[in-house]
């Protein structure tokens, strides 16, 4: 098929070996997907292929450890994918000049080394680079700031990010530097990034205040500085970036009262995580105006004061499920009219262990106040959350009861109000809890037997210690009336107790009725109607009649036997 100009095999199950034999006609190819297979590309070395490629899509398709040297044939392509190629090698001198008109590159998930040494290339388009996951290493020239979308997240990258102060940067829409070595201050240059949606500086080691002309970049929607060494406030400024949907600040030094305005300025915040800081002062009621949020999170920090009660206004975590699962933003790049859909994601505290959500991230609904100094007790109002999938007021100076009405929150997967000073009975209604996978109370003041249902039995009596009045199972402190009973009398009571758990005080009423309307359905008929009275006596005289006759017959039959 010599005439052939594209060639699309993506997204199948394809697997085997391609060499230059099977394009060794193709003279005329352009485009050439075979993306997301299972093949091994066995290209010789010193193979001039007989096409220019516009578009190279081989991502997934082995062709490492050696970088495809056959590529620096090929000068005019504009799209290339080859991640996750298995690629370990340098990256070569002759690259970049062959990228001049590139419009999308994906190099992810490599091990690709080198540096971005004297790379002076000016792009003719705003390009989208995917570079992440590899070890590239050195500082950032400032010529990727030409960019639209620029993620090299994953990599040893270091030096400063003064990059982002040039002009070029006006077309930047995305720009992920997580997970690299990069350091120092954030410039305060940022006022003309006015395209810029999406920024994260995760997991690197920038300190200083975070600048003010952040409030500039109105178009902001998901702000990612975690665990770096920030001080010192969220600066005011902010509040001009009304379309943040994702705030994450977690593990910096950052200080001061938690601003009213997160709650007032930023209403469409979906995730606010401001955890493992030094934030202090009472929790401003001003956060109940979030009526979007789904992920709130403001664990490890001095705050204090109580619960705010006006949590009923948090009204998505109010509803039951979500529509979406994932949390997703557009990105429109200038110079041409293609859009980019990304996903965010977030890091939290789950189930004893750190992990990451991103397809399912819109379905954790999450509140985590722990590790704080709270105190008064926890709002019976928290219980109108019902969408809740997990709450956490842990290691705080919580006091009172339980709210009896915290069985409402039917889709909780984790509940952890370990170590307060909370006190009374754990109340019934927590059995109902049918989802239940992670409970902890421990050390808290709670007495009394521990309810009877098919969850509270079956955790480890470790989340119930250091509660010195609970008994029952699963501690092996037995109740008082228990003792009394003796062991197989205290079994027989549990097995009743597990038997007859729908025997209620509306079992009663029901059955009561039930009884009343029977009888008089029947005996009330027989009494006011005359003509079904005498049916029914001579129903009962024939049936008499019947069995006479049919008992007599047996006896002689016996007798003749």
């Amino acid at each position: 098929m010599s005439k052939l100009q594209t060639i699309d095999f993506s997204m199948n199950s394809l697997e085997g070996v391609i060499s230059e034999t099977h394009f060794s006609k193709l003279s005329k190819l352009q485009h050439l997907y075979l993306s997301s297979n299972s093949l091994v590309l066995d290209i010789h070395a010193d193979w001039i292929p007989p096409f220019q490629l516009h578009s190279i899509y081989l991502g997934s398709c082995k062709m490492g450890p050696d970088f495809p040297k056959w590529l620096q044939t090929q000068k005019n392509f504009s799209y290339l994918d080859i991640s996750n190629a298995g690629i370990s090698d340098n990256l070569p001198s002759w690259f970049w000049s062959l990228c001049r008109n590139v419009i999308f590159m994906n190099l992810t998930s490599n091990q690709i080394r080198g540096t971005f040494a004297n790379l002076t290339l000016e792009f003719s388009y705003f390009p989208e680079l995917h570079l992440s996951s590899n070890k590239l290493e050195g500082p950032i020239p400032s010529v990727l700031s030409n960019a639209s979308y620029l993620d090299l997240s994953y990599n040893k990258l270091s030096g400063s990010i003064s990059f982002l102060c040039s002009s070029a940067a006006i077309g930047l829409s995305f720009l992920d530097l997580s997970n690299n070595n990069v350091s120092g201050q954030v410039p305060n240059c940022l006022t003309h990034l006015e395209n810029l949606v999406m920024l994260d500086l995760s997991y690197n080691a920038l300190s200083g205040k975070i600048p003010t002309s952040i409030g500039s970049v109105f178009r902001i929607e998901t702000l990612k500085l975690r665990s770096n060494r920030f001080v010192g406030q969220l600066p005011s400024s902010l509040k001009n970036c009304t379309s943040l949907v994702v705030v994450d600040v977690v593990d910096n030094k950052l200080s001061g009262p938690i601003p009213e305005w997160l709650g007032v300025s930023l209403k469409n915040l979906v995730i606010l995580m401001l955890s493992s800081n030094h934030f202090k002062g009472s929790l401003p009621s001003q956060i109940c105006y979030l009526t979007h949020i789904q992920n709130l999170d403001f664990s490890m920090n001095i705050i204090s004061g109580s619960i705010p009660k006006c949590l009923t206004n948090l009204t998505t975590l109010a509803q039951k499920g979500d529509p979406s699962m994932n949390i997703t933003h557009s990105l429109g790049f200038q110079n041409y009219t293609y859009t980019y859909r990304y996903e965010d994601d977030a890091t939290f505290i789950w189930k004893g262990g750190v992990q990451t959500y991103k397809s399912t991230l819109g379905l954790v609904k999450r509140i985590d106040l722990s590790s704080n100094k709270l105190t008064g007790e926890i709002p019976s109002e928290i219980t109108h959350l019902v969408g809740l999938v997990s709450l956490n007021l842990s290691r705080n100076q919580l006091t009172g009861q339980i709210t009896p009405e915290i069985g409402n929150l039917q889709s909780l997967d984790s509940l952890d109000l370990s170590r307060n000073h909370i006190d009374g009975r754990i109340p019934t209604s927590l059995a109902r809890i049918d989802r239940l996978g992670v409970l902890d109370l421990s050390y808290n003041n709670l007495s009394g037997k521990i309810p009877v249902g098919t969850q509270l039995q079956g955790f480890d009596p470790s989340v119930y210690a250091g509660n010195l009045q609970l008994c029952g199972p699963p501690l092996k402190k037995m109740c008082a009336d228990e003792v009394e009973r003796g062991p197989s009398e205290q079994t027989d009571f549990i097995n009743q107790e597990d038997k007859d758990g729908l025997i209620t005080l509306g079992f009663y009423i029901s059955m009561g009725l039930g009884f009343a309307v029977g009888f008089w359905g029947v005996c009330g008929t027989l009494i006011f109607s005359k003509s079904w009275r005498y049916a029914y006596l001579k129903f009962l005289n024939g049936l008499n009649d019947w069995l006479f006759v049919r008992i007599a017959l047996l006896k002689r039959q016996l007798k003749d036997v």
